[in-house]
């Protein structure tokens, strides 16, 4: 296994970086599922899985590249080193804005053994000229490199090692057809079930060797947005108020207090996702709204409200999304407990 210079260069891109701090780095990765049989929920996709694996692994073969789409949080990175776990190949992670130049991606490429797993998160933002050389490798596990410059230049092909490439996006409709097409597996993973993130608070409260009540966890579950990482990080910030304010137990009490310490309501909205609505209801009459202008009056970037808020508050019908803009709904007036127009009603 190479070991060079380009490994140590890369290093910081192998940390997790769906934590807040280097500390809870560590805690996230601990919580991660290893083997496909422990993480829980997307049964459908992991069936998938499992059998596009058992059939690689019975070829002798690495698994063919793996395309992974969803809303931030929902395991893409976990899965990411299942895949690589299970198949027996060395992970190397990066993201599509890290690779600026063609040698960047040309480096790491040259540098992967046979069955390694290569994970790019935020596949869609890879630089076009960068993705047009991903896409020999992906097919012929070849390098097509330019020597030299004007009448003289000349193509080489270099050859690569067989690995698996595993990308991740939240916008898949932003990733362009020709790369699209060359994943041989395209799996969506969809918002959990409440049982399931209930079970994974369970599971991720036995390795924190926290004691909590059935009744905690069911608070906690009801208002993780249905996804794992805000589950997982609201079971540690109500552990710390444990801790400080009980005698380390989580019970339903000392969840109910947290909760509100943090400003996460029954339904799982924060101070964030209440504001886009009283925006919208107070600035803006409920709506329509465009995205460029709710961004403006909320000061948060068009992004990450259409990508981290918006989604959830559209599966609880508390928005709409029309061709006009974004709309609050008769359910979106009754939480904030306001009246809504007669003419939504």
């Amino acid at each position: 296994m190479y070991t060079g210079p380009m490994e140590n260069e890369m290093e910081n891109e192998r940390v997790v970086e769906t934590a807040a701090d280097q500390g809870d780095v560590v805690l996230e990765t601990s919580l991660r599922p290893s083997l496909l049989n422990e993480f829980i929920g997307q049964d459908h996709l992991k069936e998938n899985l499992g059998i596009f694996m058992a059939a690689a692994r019975g070829r002798g073969e690495p698994l063919d590249h793996v395309l992974l789409h969803g809303n931030p949080g929902l395991g893409k990175t976990t899965l990411a080193h299942i895949i690589a776990n299970e198949m027996g190949g060395h992970l190397t992670v990066t993201s599509g804005p890290a690779i600026e130049r063609v040698g960047d991606l040309a480096a790491i490429l040259s540098n992967l053994e046979t069955g390694d797993v290569l994970f790019i998160d935020e596949v869609h933002r890879l630089h076009r000229a960068v993705e047009e050389v991903l896409y020999p490798a992906l097919e012929d596990f070849a390098l097509d490199i330019v020597l030299g410059k004007g009448p003289g230049a000349r193509t080489v092909r270099m050859p690569l090692n067989r690995f698996t490439l595993i990308g991740a996006t939240t916008k898949i409709s932003l990733l362009s057809a020709p790369l699209r097409d060359r994943f041989g597996n395209i799996l969506h993973l969809d918002f959990y079930e409440h049982e399931d993130i209930g079970r994974i608070i369970e599971r991720s409260s036995r390795i924190l060797e926290v004691i909590m009540e059935n009744d905690a966890r069911a608070i906690i579950a009801g208002r993780s947005r249905r996804t794992p990482r805000v589950a997982n990080r609201l079971l540690k910030r109500v552990r710390d108020v444990a801790q400080i304010r009980g005698n380390g137990t989580i019970t339903s009490a000392i969840a109910e207090e947290a909760l509100q310490l943090l400003h996460v309501d029954e339904c799982g909205l924060d101070r964030v996702d209440r504001m886009i609505l009283e925006t919208l209801i107070n600035k803006f009459n409920g709506g329509p709204v465009g995205l460029n202008t709710l961004s403006a009056a909320t000061a948060e970037e068009m992004e990450t409200i259409e990508t981290v808020y918006e989604p959830f508050l559209i599966q609880l019908g508390f928005l709409d999304r029309t061709p006009r803009g974004r709309v609050v709904t008769p359910r979106g007036y009754e939480h904030l407990g306001l009246a809504a127009p007669r003419a939504l009603i």
